[in-house]
């Protein structure tokens, strides 16, 4: 997926999805949240950088732990969640800056930063290696970048389930495990080639499965808004009744995560950490 795509898919549909289930994905990734915040030391005078940061939850987090001095700024392609991560900052009374760009061709200001942080926003560049050597140039020498992006579709069965249960239904875009998106970063192997061929050193990628929940009443809210086949259902050309059959057919392929009054599923993920040396 090209840059223009990425820019039309996350400022549409998928951007103003995030925006209005922005409650739900934070309490869903929470974990994610807590594992990057509890992970900068508190009280540190620190430049923070966090890529693809959606509506800001993370920003807000490491904010948070921050000493006087230290400050996060939170970059993102999408200008409505950009907008609601600024109104979250000024209701929280927190300085963090939120900036609209595209992280893989913004200018950075050279060794800027002392750290770099990414929940599930780095999988998405055209050209992966330019994107992390410019992120790299923007780290100070002994900085660190500590990202989370998702292991393969086949070990994240809960992200793949609507799709596998609407197919027969609908038509959905095909998966290109090669191709910008939620599993680019799947291959280890790719991930680390990717980190050196940008000059990153020091790697680690560790696997780390991480229990996430969302309540059982929100799931329904889950599968219309999100996904491939959330932005189906919102599309004009889905008539009423295709879109009813798709929700119930989606919901009952969901039936083996439901616990009680809680959805519930395990997410494969790497911990990617590496140094600006």
């Amino acid at each position: 997926m090209t840059d223009n795509a990425q820019h039309a898919l996350w400022n549409g549909l998928a951007g103003q999805a995030w925006v209005q289930a922005q409650s739900l994905l934070d309490g869903m990734f929470a974990p994610f949240a807590r594992l990057l915040a509890q992970a900068q030391p508190a009280g540190a005078v620190q430049q923070v950088l966090d890529i693809g940061c959606g509506t800001g939850a993370v920003s807000l987090a490491i904010a948070a732990r921050l000493g006087s001095g230290g400050h996060c700024t939170g970059v993102d392609i999408a200008a409505a969640m950009i907008e609601r991560a600024r109104q979250r900052a000024r209701d929280a009374g927190l300085e963090v800056d939120f900036v609209v760009a595209d992280a893989q061709r913004h200018a950075f200001a050279p060794a800027s930063v002392d750290r770099i942080v990414s929940r599930f926003g780095v999988m998405f560049f055209d050209d992966p290696v330019q994107a992390f050597t410019r992120l790299r140039h923007a780290t100070r020498h002994g900085g660190s970048l500590h990202a989370l992006t998702w292991r393969s579709a086949a070990e994240n069965a809960f992200m793949t389930t609507a799709e596998r249960a609407a197919a027969p239904m609908l038509t959905l875009p095909a998966r290109d495990p090669d191709a910008p998106g939620q599993f680019a970063f799947a291959d280890p192997d790719r991930v680390r080639a990717i980190l050196t061929d940008s000059g990153w050193t020091e790697l680690q990628l560790t696997a780390i499965d991480v229990p996430c929940q969302i309540p059982r009443r929100d799931l329904r809210t889950y599968i219309s808004l999100l996904g491939p086949v959330g932005s189906a259902l919102r599309s004009a050309d889905i008539d009423a009744a295709t879109r009813a059959r798709v929700l119930a057919a989606v919901e009952q392929a969901f039936a083996p995560f439901v616990e009680g009054d809680s959805v519930r599923f395990t997410a494969a993920c790497w911990e990617v950490r590496a140094s600006a040396g």
